[in-house]
């Protein structure tokens, strides 16, 4: 059902109060509870919201290098959250409690605001709509999971507070050893595994698939593969949904790149592809190329060739969106089932972008798995990094700067294997901030110099961390 204003009322007919929620750079959900006489009054105008969100990080430390969107000159003022009426879900976990997303628009001009990432992934998708395009997308998450804690000084479980007085790592896990895919593994915690379940279902982000993972207390989840700017919603809402139920049942989820040295990490693959206005797929090719570049892309069409190359050719300029924290470069090392260079190929899970298509799947499943991101990424990022890229690649007809992986290659370094990608954060958010970036080109500056300003805020807390690796190697020794 379509959800429109005049409908509201009746729909919200035995409610008092609505909440409403946006996302930051960080992928963050920022809201608040609004009574529902005042929610019916802004609904489809929108209503101020402090814009101090886009002007501080991820624990409200505001950036060391004030931005333009939000700092003091301009009075952290107020940004306007619409309303995205058609988001309406219900949060199972509080009572049924009303809820929609918002969308942060500039007060003066009205067009979204440039770091919100709502608003960056359907100007991108408007481009596809010049055409009468869309994007359907899939995405797989794969969190550790912890056990809360007791702190006794506090008398509560709080991983917050037992963090403040122990390390991370003594952290015990949900449950011990390596169990991917494992029937048994999830009597354990049976309660758990199946509230996940059904409370994504509830909240309208369906999982279809759902297991442990190889990892001492891991699971992952596939959601339902649906048009692009749902599909983010749902990605963001899923961690909602997770943290929330996790909460009740004594246990911490964990969605960082790579919480254990020595272990897998966390993976967060985005599943893309293009359909026309009757939803067909437009990257598959009906009739086998007698004479393919490659054979990997025989059933590939030719928007598809290069939209893929697209994507390989400036997947090294917007690393800062799908490996956005110092941890993400943990997890993107060799030899531990993450992609390390700019790759691909037919079916090929070492590579970045592994090519779903004929004779291995169903000519209306063909996609584009991006392998690179984690599950840190802000999905509303991710998508857009993607569909710019691959859309530029149309564009300017692209053909492919590397070979695809040959069967049984591994990615490892530079050379024949492909440019390596960048080993580190402030690595990536150099060349994405560059003069002449392609993440430039396609995003524009105001994005660009918004969130490479809050990357090197990162960098800086983390330059002047000092970690427990090195008090355990030098305290005594040095």
């Amino acid at each position: 059902m379509e959800i429109t204003a005049d409908i509201l009322p009746g729909l919200l007919q035995s409610d008092n109060a609505v909440k409403l929620a946006g996302v930051d750079v960080d992928g963050q959900l920022r809201g608040k509870l609004v009574s529902k006489k005042k929610f019916l009054s802004i609904a489809t105008e929108g209503f101020g919201f402090c814009s101090v969100i886009f002007g501080w990080d991820m624990h409200d430390m505001t950036y060391i290098r004030e931005l333009k969107v939000s700092n003091k000159e301009n009075g952290y003022g107020d940004i306007i959250a619409v309303p995205d009426l058609s988001s309406f879900r219900r949060i199972p976990w509080e009572n049924n409690m009303p809820f929609f997303l918002v969308s942060f628009h500039d007060p003066v001009t009205k067009e979204p605001i440039s770091a919100c990432p709502r608003g960056l992934l359907r100007t991108q998708l408007k481009k596809l709509g010049t055409r009468n395009f869309g994007a359907m997308a899939g995405a797989e998450y794969e969190f550790y999971q912890f056990k809360t804690p007791h702190v006794a000084s506090v008398n509560a479980h709080s991983t917050a507070a037992y963090l403040q007085q122990n390390s991370p790592q003594s952290l015990p896990s949900m449950t011990e050893g390596m169990f991917g895919y494992s029937l048994t593994r999830t009597v354990h915690n049976s309660d758990y595994f199946y509230d996940i379940f059904n409370t994504c279902a509830a909240f309208k982000c369906n999982i279809e698939g759902w297991h442990t993972e190889s990892g001492p207390g891991v699971y992952e989840a596939a959601l339902e593969f649906g048009e692009a700017q749902q599909m983010a919603d749902r990605a963001g809402l899923f961690k909602y949904v997770v943290k929330s139920v996790a909460t009740k049942h004594g246990i911490t989820p964990c969605f960082m790149a790579k919480p254990r040295q020595g272990l897998p990490g966390n993976s967060g693959h985005m599943h893309v592809s293009l359909v026309d206005d009757k939803g067909k797929n437009l990257f598959y090719r009906e009739a086998a190329d007698p004479n393919p570049p490659f054979p990997d892309v025989e059933h590939l069409s030719d928007m598809g060739r290069h939209f893929l190359a697209g994507i390989l050719d400036g997947l090294p300029d917007v690393m800062p969106l799908v490996a956005p924290t110092i941890n993400s470069y943990k997890r993107l090392v060799e030899n531990f089932w993450a992609p390390v260079t700019v790759s691909w190929g037919l079916e090929h899970r070492a590579a970045s972008i592994r090519l779903i298509a004929p004779p291995q799947s169903k000519p209306g499943a063909t996609r584009f798995e991006i392998r690179v991101p984690g599950a840190d990424a802000n999905p509303y990022y991710v998508l857009a990094a993607v569909l710019a890229l691959g859309w530029r690649g149309v564009e300017k007809r692209l053909e492919f700067p590397c070979p695809p992986l040959a069967r049984g290659e591994d990615v490892g370094g530079d050379g024949d294997m492909g440019v390596r990608l960048a080993k580190t954060l402030r690595e990536a958010n150099d060349r994405f901030t560059r003069t002449g970036s392609i993440a430039r080109e396609v995003f524009g500056d105001d994005f660009v110099d918004h969130y490479g300003g809050t990357r090197d805020h990162e960098i800086r807390l983390w330059d002047e961390a000092v970690t427990d690796w090195e008090m355990k190697r030098y305290i005594e020794t040095v």
